[in-house]
Formats: structure tokens, C-alpha cells, sequence
């Protein structure tokens, strides 16, 4: 799994340190942002469910959807992901049993 530093946006306030990256298990990117320092839960969370986001542009589209910008990723990083999301990923378990489709 990888997790990158990014920048996210909203109309009230700006997250320094949100994390985006690709999990390969669920084959999703995903995005966490403006996490409360109270709960630990991030008021922004995408990108939990099996193959919800298989592009960094769908994730990204999705959080602009929602009135998030998304930036400062570094080009290093937009890569790592894209090669991350290209490999083949074997199955999970949930998804062998049919306990996931």
C-alpha cells in the first residue's frame, strides 16, 4: 500500500497533511483528510470499497465533487501510484470465499 502527503482544500480550511494513495487489496486509491484530533476519523475518507477508484483521477474528480481540491503531489509520487494501480493483484481472501464482489 502506498501513502503520499498531499495538500486538500476545502471552502473553510486547508489540510496540510492529508495522505493519499492506492491499497492493493481493495484495488482502490483513497484519500484522507482533515482527520479529528478527538475521534481520529478523518472528515474526508475515500476510497473504501473494492475497486471504488481504480484512477487517481477518479479520486481526485470524486473529492472536487465533494468541494475538495486536491495538491502538492509530487511527480514522484503521481508515478509510484499509477505503476502501484497498474500491476495485476491477486484476489483477496474475502474475495475468494464470495464473501466480497
Amino acid at each position: 500500500m502506498s501513502r503520499h502527503s498531499c495538500e486538500v482544500r476545502s471552502e473553510s480550511a486547508t489540510d496540510t497533511q492529508a495522505v493519499i494513495g492506492f491499497d492493493p487489496p481493495l484495488r482502490t486509491f483513497f484519500l484522507h483528510a482533515f482527520v479529528n484530533e478527538e475521534t481520529d476519523e478523518p472528515e474526508l475518507w475515500l476510497g473504501t470499497l473494492l475497486e471504488e477508484y481504480p484512477s487517481l483521477e477518479s479520486i481526485v474528480e470524486a473529492a472536487r465533487q465533494s468541494g475538495y481540491e486536491v495538491s502538492g503531489l509530487q511527480h514522484e509520487a503521481i508515478l509510484s501510484m499509477t505503476k502501484e494501480a497498474g500491476q495485476q493483484h491477486a484476489p483477496s481472501i474475502a474475495e475468494r470465499h464470495v464473501f466480497v464482489r
